[in-house]
C-alpha cells in the first residue's frame, strides 16, 4: 500500500445511498419482507454509480460505498447466526444484558446536547441488533454477492484499486451491546472474532484491500460499562487482541485498520488523545492505519504521529478532509495537511484519506449532502497532486 511516486487518495468506505435503497435497507433491517430482486437490482445499480463517481473525483482506492449495508456495523445482523432485529428479541420477554452504552453527548455543553437528542441525531438512525444465541457465520454468499459487484464495477470504472470494509469485533460489541445468551463481554468479543473471520477472509481472498471499521479503540473512554472503575485501556487492549486473533490468516500488508473518535459534530472535547492509543496500535497486525486528521479537534496531531514510533513498515492513512461539515476544503489546505504528515513519516508511507464514512448509516437524514461529498473528494485528489508536486518536485 505504498504511496510509490505520488500520494495515493482513498477514503473510509461508506458514500451516500439513494433514497430508494436507504428505504429498503431500513424495512429489511426491521426484519420486515422485501422484494429481493429489486433490492438486488438497486444495489448493484447503486455500487456501479458510487464507484463512477469516485474514479471521476480522482479517488485512487475505491469502495462500494457499503450500498448494501444498513450502517458499518448493524449489517452483520444479516450475516451471523445469534443476532436478532431488536424489536423481535424484546418482543421474546428474555433477559438482556447490557454489556456498555455510548457517551458522546457531554454534559458541559447542555444547549448542544439538548438539541442534538431534540433533532434525533445519536449515534445510529436504527435499532442496533441483539444478540440472542450462539455466535456463528450463517453464509458468505451475500459478503461474495458484493464483492463480485465491487470488481465488476472496478472494472467498469477503470479504479485503480478497492477496498472494502467490515466490522471489527470490538465495534459490533460497542453497539450490539446486549445480549441474552453471552455472560460476559469478554466472551461476546472473542466469540464475534470467530464467527467474524470468514468474512475477514473471504474479502483477502478475493483480492481486494481489508479495512476492518475500529472506532471501539478510540471511543473506548467514551463508553459506560455500567458500575465500577472504568479501564479503558483494558478494553482497547481486548479488542485489539480479538481483533488480531480474527485476522490471523490475512498477511499485514493486505490489510487496513479504520479509527475514530465517534462522526458527528460536537465538541469531542474528551476524546482520548491520538497519543494515549499507540501502544495499542503498534500491537496491530495490520500495516495501514485510518484515522482522523482533518477536523479541528485532531488536525495538530500530525505532530504526535511523528513522534509515534510506529513500525517503519506502517501505512498512514490521516483524514484531511472533514466528513462531518458542508465546507468544501480548499486544495491547497488538502496539500498542506497532507504534507505535514508525509514530512513527519516519510512520503512513501502516506496515503491521503477523509476523517470518517459520508454515509455511516442508512438514512435520509445527512450531514454532509452528496453533490458536496463529491466536490469534497476532488478536492482531495486536487490537493494530493499539489502535495505530489512538491514531494518530488514535479512542476
Amino acid at each position: 500500500m505504498s504511496a510509490n511516486t505520488r500520494i495515493k487518495t482513498t477514503h473510509v468506505g461508506s458514500l451516500p445511498r439513494p433514497a430508494t435503497l436507504i428505504e429498503l435497507l431500513r424495512e429489511r433491517h426491521a426484519g420486515r419482507a422485501i422484494d429481493s430482486a429489486a433490492f438486488g437490482d438497486e444495489v448493484r445499480n447503486a455500487v456501479n454509480d458510487v464507484v463512477a463517481h469516485q474514479v471521476a473525483a480522482g479517488v485512487d482506492l475505491v469502495s462500494d460505498g457499503e450500498m448494501a449495508k444498513i450502517s458499518y456495523s448493524y449489517y452483520v445482523q444479516d450475516r451471523l447466526a445469534g443476532l436478532s432485529p431488536a424489536a423481535q428479541a424484546e418482543a421474546s420477554g428474555g433477559a438482556l444484558l447490557r454489556f456498555q452504552s455510548i457517551e458522546t453527548v457531554d454534559p458541559d455543553f447542555p444547549d448542544f446536547a439538548a438539541f442534538f437528542v431534540a433533532a434525533g441525531r445519536g449515534p445510529a438512525s436504527a435499532a442496533p441488533p441483539v444478540c440472542t444465541g450462539p455466535l456463528s457465520y450463517r453464509d458468505l454468499a451475500p459478503v461474495g454477492k458484493e464483492l463480485s459487484l465491487l470488481k465488476d464495477a472496478v472494472v467498469a470504472a477503470r479504479a485503480p484499486g478497492a477496498f472494502m470494509t467490515a466490522a471489527s469485533p470490538g465495534v459490533i460489541a460497542m453497539f450490539a451491546s446486549r445480549s441474552s445468551f453471552y455472560k460476559s463481554e469478554d466472551d461476546y468479543v472473542f466469540a464475534l472474532a470467530e464467527a467474524m473471520k470468514s468474512e475477514y477472509e473471504e474479502i483477502h481472498r478475493a483480492g481486494i484491500v481489508l479495512q476492518i471499521d475500529c472506532p471501539d479503540l478510540a471511543l473506548a473512554p467514551h463508553m459506560n460499562y455500567g458500575p465500577g472503575p472504568r479501564d479503558p485501556h483494558r478494553v482497547i487492549a481486548r479488542n485489539v487482541e480479538a481483533l488480531n486473533l480474527a485476522t490471523a490468516n490475512i498477511p499485514p500488508h493486505a490489510m487496513r485498520v479504520h479509527l475514530c473518535w465517534g462522526n458527528y459534530p460536537g465538541p469531542h472535547v474528551r476524546d482520548m488523545e491520538v497519543a494515549g492509543l499507540f501502544p495499542h496500535l503498534r500491537k496491530v497486525r495490520a500495516r495501514a492505519l485510518s484515522f482522523e486528521g482533518g477536523n479541528p479537534r485532531h488536525e495538530h496531531e500530525w505532530e504526535d504521529w511523528r513522534d509515534a514510533k510506529m513500525p517503519d513498515d506502517m501505512v498512514l492513512i490521516p483524514g484531511v478532509i472533514d466528513s462531518t461539515t458542508n465546507f468544501v476544503e480548499h486544495p491547497r489546505l488538502v496539500a498542506q495537511r497532507i504534507l505535514n504528515f508525509a514530512n513527519a513519516v516519510g512520503r512513501e508511507r502516506v496515503i491521503a484519506g477523509v476523517d470518517c464514512g459520508f454515509g455511516t448509516f442508512a438514512t435520509q437524514s445527512v450531514q454532509s449532502f452528496p453533490t458536496i461529498v463529491w466536490a469534497k473528494l476532488k478536492s482531495l485528489s486536487e490537493g494530493a497532486e499539489i502535495a505530489s508536486a512538491k514531494l518530488w518536485g514535479k512542476g
